[in-house]
């Protein structure tokens, strides 16, 4: 499987670059929502450029496919239905693009590390060339940012229902990733499971809810 050969430093490089392009697309929709939507009450405590990764995928992209890369990616089917998920509850229901950006942008924070560790052993890199989406330049204290960045969570002006669309939005944006990551030569999913669970559960927990809604 994929996760199996990425462990033990045998990863198919086709299977690792059409992830990144996967996740090129998924957050250049997520990065042009919340620029839209910056000044919603919901979304402006958790409105901080600098965790975007769209130009730091643009630039891996660049190392694996060459300076034509954009001729050579195209979004998987699970991909479209992601981004056109997002793109549909920006326009309609921005707030719940807080489920999200924390799925996605806390989990690149934090599990992200450990995920760049084993690409630059499985796919032999030398240096940093390739890696640049787990690197949060403008981050300087990862721990502080997180601490921040949940407190301003928690501070946000959400009414009850509101605050249980956005946990089952979280489920939704489980599920969505799930999808994506199993149409690759094998699944990533062993890792993404723990991962996203853990930042839904999170995300639950912080949002003052008991349980996450199954779909």
């Amino acid at each position: 499987s994929f996760v199996k050969s990425f462990l033990s430093g045998v990863v198919n490089k086709e299977s690792y670059t059409q992830m990144i392009s996967n996740l090129y697309f998924v957050y250049t929709t997520i990065e042009e929502e919340m620029e839209r939507n910056k000044e919603h009450p919901a979304l402006k405590p958790l409105y901080f450029p600098e965790l975007n990764r769209k130009e730091s995928l643009k630039e891996d992209l660049v190392f694996y496919y060459g300076a034509d890369w954009e001729s050579n990616i195209t979004p998987s089917p699970a991909t479209i239905l992601y981004s056109d998920r997002i793109s549909e509850i920006g326009k309609n229901n921005p707030e719940l693009l807080v489920a999200h950006a924390y799925t996605r942008y806390l989990g690149d924070l934090s599990g992200g590390q450990i995920l760049k560790k084993i690409a630059q052993r499985s796919l032999n890199l030398p240096g940093e060339e390739g890696l640049a989406f787990y690197n949060f330049n403008e981050i300087t204290d990862e721990q502080a940012f997180k601490t921040q960045y949940k407190a301003n969570l928690d501070s946000l002006p959400l009414t009850q229902e509101q605050v249980a669309q956005i946990i089952t939005e979280a489920n939704i944006a489980f599920g969505l990733n799930m999808k994506m990551f199993q149409e690759l030569e094998a699944s990533i999913v062993k890792i993404l499971t723990t991962m996203f669970l853990n930042f839904a559960q999170s995300l639950k927990e912080k949002l003052g809810l008991q349980s996450v809604p199954q779909a």
